[in-house]
């Protein structure tokens, strides 16, 4: 749903969801409203003897092929016939992760040569316009902003 997200899903809505964010500031505009994340992460988590299946992590949509955490925040992804988003930041994993599998939270988080903490679960995005998704729809890179903004979480 545009500037929504997917309906049914727990972060569906204009405002903030998260308990820590509405905690903080119940007016703040969802920048959350889906969640993707890239099918490569599996295998990553895999070297962890960990087994994670497409949706086990939250996320609303897989991607293959994408590299989403090297995308620029505001682009904007064309989900099969369509939908658009807009990708707004990274996902901050946080320790519920943990209750799905003891060393996930770990799993997705390393640092990078400088000790800069790197979040690979994931991006998350605002419903620019809705459509239906299914399984298998093509994803396509439809607006680079001319100035790279790395990604945050958000």
């Amino acid at each position: 749903m545009p500037g929504h997200g997917v309906r049914g899903d727990a972060h569906c809505g204009v405002t903030v969801k998260h308990r820590s964010r509405v905690a903080k500031d119940p007016t703040q505009p969802n920048l959350r409203q889906v969640h993707l994340l890239h099918e490569e992460l599996f295998g990553e988590v895999a070297e962890h003897g960990l087994h994670v299946l497409p949706g086990q992590m939250g996320e609303n949509i897989t991607t293959r092929g994408i590299g989403l955490l090297a995308l620029s925040a505001g682009t904007r992804l064309k989900i099969g016939a369509q939908a658009v988003v807009e990708i707004t930041g990274l996902r901050n994993p946080c320790s519920q992760i943990e209750d799905f599998q003891p060393g996930l939270l770990s799993a997705v988080l390393s640092r990078a040569a400088d000790g800069v903490l790197m979040r690979k679960a994931g991006v998350m995005a605002i419903v620019l316009e809705g459509g239906i998704v299914q399984m298998n729809d093509p994803i396509e890179v439809i607006y680079e902003p001319p100035n790279f903004k790395a990604l945050v979480p958000v």
